[in-house]
């Protein structure tokens, strides 16, 4: 079930946001993304409309919109593959009419995830957080 976050949520999501990070960005050095926790918790999550995918009283995965951006799709390792990201996908085009994303460009399996669900490519830009070149990618209704 898809639901909106709750505080209660926030460990959850924060272990999700982290440990799939890690994973899906292995160009980009752990520490990178554990010393973003705080602004995660702190920032980012309070920052955004986030909605939570929530299987046997557990968050399986999230994502985030700020405005028409999807500023956050991430899904438990260890339920990648299952279908939780196209279903939390799908809620998210149901709540905007388009929604633009970024995703480094080195991160091919979310780029090929993306085109699968409708995305198209926009250009390109550098992440000036990480220095890795992004896509900017794009989906209309």
């Amino acid at each position: 079930m898809i639901r909106k976050y709750r505080e209660a949520d926030i460990d959850q999501i924060l272990d999700i946001w982290l440990s799939a990070s890690i994973k899906a960005h292995a160009f980009v050095e752990a520490e990178f993304w554990a010393s973003k926790v705080n602004e995660m918790r702190d920032v980012y999550i309070p920052a955004s409309e986030t909605f939570v995918f929530e299987s046997d009283n557990q968050v399986a995965g999230f994502y985030s919109l700020y405005g028409n951006t999807l500023a956050a799709i991430f899904v438990s390792p260890k339920l990648q593959g299952e279908g939780v990201g196209s279903a939390m996908l799908d809620d998210a085009k149901s709540r905007r009419e388009c929604l633009q994303l970024t995703v480094y460009q080195e991160n091919t399996p979310s780029i090929n995830f993306y085109k699968k669900q409708g995305f198209i490519s926009l250009g390109e830009q550098v992440d000036e957080r990480t220095g890795h070149p992004e896509l900017v990618m794009e989906y209309y209704c």
